[in-house]
């Protein structure tokens, strides 16, 4: 898959494309949906298969006070969009100046002079442009006048009866109340974070449960603060077994200010400092709480990775 960052110039001279537009942020299940619409009708038109999105959130530029935190960041979305069919991915560097562009303006120079469009797949809550002034509507006006159709799609249900579609924002309120499965269901995968590996306290080797403590961007996204069964992926592309722990450690700080991220891997042994993780989120253990002591601590510390260490063989026997 290529990645256009240039749109000064047409990007395939002499060929036409079907595209959609979005900050496809988590690329779950309601994004690929119309990710195999674009690719579907590309073929049949002969046409290359594109999608538009953006180098940040557009809402970091637009409402900074209330931008969402993001499902995934830019390394890992790209590399979820690369397991498409896309022919390229479009990457549009957003800041104040592209926020202040009219829809019109936008249409014109990044649809028309540098994609040749044939045809827009959106959804249809799709808005874009300076005041989220472009939609739909103006976009089938404009298309009309330009030669490119416009077609809309309905947003992807979820799967588990609830009347929600499947979107960015219900994946986040379902990981701030730490349904891990609800969450994944929707992104058609784990939910997974990544960082560096850097120094903590060495609690969790104290207690008997060494800890790897990953550093996460603070504009990631992450579950409720709780105790976690997943998988750590090591930069050496070794995936191990683990139990998560996410929060503040109440047992032995009364006040602290952010949570932390520690990952026990199961049946492991070995220097971990200042290596990448992928941390995958896939099953809810517990709620965090405070303990009257050490010995309680670790106490439940043992039925937690007794409780992942089961539920992650039945997971990798549930696939074999």
């Amino acid at each position: 898959m290529r990645i256009i960052t240039d749109q000064t110039t047409p990007a395939f001279p002499g060929e036409r494309a079907v595209v959609t537009i979005g900050a496809y942020d988590g690329v779950h299940l309601g994004h690929r949906q119309v990710i195999e619409q674009v690719c579907s009708l590309a073929a049949e038109r002969q046409c290359r298969s594109l999608l538009i999105t953006f180098d940040k959130h557009p809402a970091t530029i637009v409402r900074p006070e209330s931008a969402p935190l993001l499902l995934t960041g830019q390394d890992q979305k790209t590399e979820l969009l690369g397991e498409t069919d896309l022919d390229a991915v479009v990457l549009v560097s957003f800041d104040e100046e592209q926020a202040a562009e009219s829809p019109e303006s936008f249409v014109q120079r990044v649809l028309i002079d540098h994609l040749a469009v044939a045809a827009v797949v959106i959804g249809e809550d799709f808005h874009f442009g300076s005041g989220r002034d472009g939609n739909v509507e103006l976009l089938r006006k404009i298309g009309n006048e330009s030669d490119f159709e416009v077609l809309p799609l309905e947003l992807l249900q979820r799967a588990d009866g609830i009347d929600e579609p499947v979107s960015s924002t219900a994946i986040r309120r379902a990981l701030a109340g730490g349904d891990i499965a609800r969450a994944n269901a929707m992104l058609g995968r784990s939910f997974e974070v990544r960082g560096d590996v850097v120094q903590g306290d060495q609690r969790g080797r104290l207690l008997g449960f060494p800890t790897a403590n990953v550093e996460v961007s603070n504009r990631i996204c992450l579950p409720a603060d709780g105790v976690y069964a997943g998988r750590y992926e090591r930069a050496n592309g070794d995936v191990h077994d683990c139990a998560i722990n996410l929060g503040r450690r109440p047992t032995f700080y009364e006040h602290a200010e952010t949570s932390l991220l520690e990952a026990h891997l199961l049946d492991f042994d070995g220097d971990l400092y200042g290596e990448g993780a992928r941390v995958r989120f896939t099953h809810f253990l517990r709620s965090e709480r405070k303990f009257d002591g050490v010995e309680a601590l670790i106490a439940q510390l043992r039925n937690d990775v007794e409780s992942a260490r089961t539920l992650l063989i039945d997971d990798a026997a549930a696939t074999d």
